[in-house]
């Protein structure tokens, strides 16, 4: 396990772009956080980590968006709006979290049966007005 405290967004975003060095294909992040943790922060860093050019932004209103700028793709899931795992499984959600990029997805802590293992859990807390402390956890199985 990992841990990062985070005064700032900026420190959040320059955290996950280092995590952003370190993931493969296949890669599947779960982040947890209440609205308002800094979750779209972590994945904008991570997304510049990965060299995605596109501007990122939450896809509460779409469920996924995907970005291909990068040196590997990005599937980024907000699933905050999703009505049961049906219409999850209809956007493609298996696919893209077995697929050839990397697969991120806010509100994890909505669908745990169908998050996939191995992954990392990102788990953003706030503790203050701009603190965020910042766990990452792998998950085997």
């Amino acid at each position: 396990m990992q841990e990062f405290f985070s005064d700032s967004e900026l420190k959040t975003k320059e955290f996950a772009k280092k995590l952003a060095s370190h993931l493969v294909q296949g890669s599947f992040l779960a982040v947890y956080g209440e609205l308002g943790a800094g979750k779209t922060a972590f994945v904008q860093g991570l997304a510049e980590g990965l060299g995605v050019r596109e501007s990122v932004v939450s896809p509460t209103y779409t469920i996924l968006r995907v970005y291909e700028s990068g040196r590997l793709p990005l599937y980024h899931f907000d699933i905050y709006r999703v009505e049961d795992e049906d219409e999850l499984y209809e956007t493609g959600f298996e696919e893209y979290a077995a697929g050839d990029g990397i697969c991120v997805c806010e509100w994890a802590d909505l669908i745990p049966e169908a998050l996939p293992a191995p992954r990392l859990d990102i788990s953003i807390v706030r503790t203050g007005d701009a603190g965020r402390h910042i766990t990452v956890r792998e998950v085997e199985k």
